[in-house]
C-alpha cells in the first residue's frame, strides 16, 4: 500500500486502546508501520537493485523483530532526552516537575511497546499482502510471492475509514471544549475500532468478488491460433481451396484478478490459455468477462531469452512474475533508440519483460505509453549484457 495507508493504520492500532497501555504507542506504531518501506533506499545503487530488493528483507517475519528494536531504541532514546531536559529545568525550578519529570498520559512501558511495534510492522506486511504486487514474508528461506490481489496500492475507502477514525474524534473533542464538556483521554477508541471492522468486512467483499472474476476467467476458451501447413495450401491455382480446418479452442489453465481501485466489482484478468496469455475486464455484477484483443504468446527458449533470464534484472523478474509478457525486439525492428535515447546497435536485442497485472486501463496506471514495472535487457550480437532499465531507468554494465 501507499505510505499514508500503512501510516494512518498505525496510529489507529494504537488507538484501539493500545496507546492506554503504553507511553508513545501512537508515535511507535506510526512510524514501525511505514518502515519496512526503507527499502526504497536500495534506489541509491541503481533500478536493478532497488527492483531485487523491493519487498525483500524489511518485509518478511525474518527481518521485523528487529525492525521493532530498531524503532523502540529510539524512541527509548528519545525517551532519555526528554528526561534529561526536564531534569534540567527541574533543577532549576524546583517543584512537583522535578519528581515527575517527563509526563505521560500512560505508564512507560518498554516491553509492551516492543510488541505493539511488532504488531504496527505486522500490519505493514498485511496490508502490501492484500494488493497484486505481493509480499514474500518467509524470505529468504522461502523466496515464494503471496498476493491476495483484493484491493489496488491505493484504496479510497480503506484510507477514508482510517482518516476518518483519527479527525472526527478530534473534531468532537473541539466541539465539546467550546461547550465546556470535561476532556476525556483516549476517547477516540470506538471509531478506531469501527474503522477496523469496515475495513474487514471490505476486504471479505473483495474476496468474494475477487473469487467470482478468477471463475468468470476460467470458463473462457479461446481459439487456437492457426498455423498454415503445406497441406492446406492449393496444389495449383486451378486446384480448389481447401476447406478451413476445425478450430480449436484451446480452455484456460488458470487466471489471474486484479483489483480496480474504485469499485469492488469490476476486476481486470489475465488468463492463461497455456502457448499464450490473454487479458479481460470482468465485471462481477453483471457476471460478464469481456476479452479485449491483446493475447500475448510465451516464447519458446533462444539464445537471447535465456542470456536475459539469466541476468540480474531476468532472475528477479521471473522470480516476482507468474505471467511475465515477455517480448524480443531485433535492433532491425526497433524503433531505433533505446531507453537510453542512444541508436542501438546493428546485431544488438532487446528483451522487455512486462507484468499483465499492471497492464489494465485501473485509475492511477497509465493508458498509454510505458507500462508500469517494465524491464528491458539490451544484448549485442554475442548475447552478452550490455544495459539493464526498469521504468526507464537505465543501469548500464561495467
Amino acid at each position: 500500500m501507499e505510505p499514508v495507508t500503512h501510516i494512518l493504520t498505525g496510529a489507529c492500532l494504537s488507538r484501539t486502546g493500545l496507546n492506554r497501555r503504553a507511553a508513545y504507542a501512537t508515535l511507535a506504531m506510526a512510524v514501525a508501520a511505514e518502515l519496512p518501506d526503507i527499502d526504497t533506499l536500495w534506489s541509491i545503487r541503481g533500478p536493478v537493485a532497488s527492483f531485487q530488493h523491493h519487498r525483500g528483507i524489511t518485509h518478511t517475519f525474518l527481518g521485523i523483530p528487529f525492525e521493532a528494536a530498531i524503532v523502540v531504541a529510539a524512541i527509548y532514546g528519545l525517551h532519555r532526552w526528554r528526561l534529561y531536559r526536564a531534569q534540567q529545568e527541574g533543577l532549576l525550578n524546583p517543584g512537583p516537575r522535578a519528581l515527575n519529570p517527563v509526563r505521560t498520559a500512560a505508564p512507560v512501558r518498554w516491553g509492551l511497546l516492543y510488541g505493539f511495534t511488532l504488531l504496527a510492522l505486522l500490519s505493514h506486511l498485511f496490508l502490501d499482502f492484500t494488493n497484486n504486487y505481493g509480499i514474500r514474508p518467509f524470505f529468504p528461506f522461502n523466496p515464494h510471492w503471496y498476493a491476495a490481489s483484493i484491493v489496488f496500492i491505493f484504496d479510497p475507502l480503506i484510507f477514508a475509514l482510517l482518516l476518518a477514525a483519527l479527525v472526527l474524534p478530534a473534531l468532537f473533542r473541539l466541539v465539546s471544549s467550546e461547550v465546556g464538556a470535561r476532556r476525556q483521554p483516549f476517547a477516540s477508541r470506538g471509531w478506531a475500532i469501527a474503522a477496523f471492522l469496515a475495513i474487514i468486512a471490505l476486504w471479505t467483499f473483495r474476496e468474494t468478488q475477487h473469487n467470482q472474476a478468477i471463475q468468470l476467467a476460467m470458463v473462457q476458451s479461446i481459439a487456437a491460433p492457426q498455423v498454415a501447413s503445406p497441406s492446406t495450401q492449393p496444389l495449383s491455382p486451378d486446384s480448389p481451396a481447401p476447406s478451413d480446418p476445425t478450430p480449436i479452442y484451446l480452455q484456460a489453465q488458470r487466471a489471474l484478478a486484479n483489483p480496480d481501485p474504485l469499485s469492488p466489482f469490476r476486476w481486470y484478468t489475465v488468463t492463461d490459455f497455456g502457448p499464450l496469455y490473454q487479458l479481460g475486464q470482468a465485471d462481477t455484477r453483471t457476471s460478464t468477462l469481456t476479452p479485449n484483443q491483446v493475447t500475448q504468446p510465451k516464447l519458446n527458449p533462444s539464445p537471447a531469452f535465456l542470456a536475459a533470464e539469466a541476468s540480474p534484472l531476468g532472475r528477479a523478474y521471473l522470480d516476482w512474475s507468474s505471467m511475465p509478457f515477455i517480448t524480443i525486439t531485433q535492433a532491425s525492428d526497433a524503433a531505433g533508440l533505446d531507453d537510453l535515447g542512444d541508436t542501438l546497435a546493428p546485431g544488438h536485442t532487446i528483451v522487455q519483460f512486462a507484468d499483465p497485472r499492471f497492464m489494465g486501463n485501473a485509475l492511477l496506471l497509465p493508458t498509454s505509453g510505458r507500462t508500469p514495472l517494465t524491464g528491458k535487457i539490451e544484448l549485442d550480437a554475442n548475447n552478452r549484457v550490455v544495459n539493464q532499465s526498469m521504468d526507464g531507468r537505465v543501469q548500464r554494465n561495467r
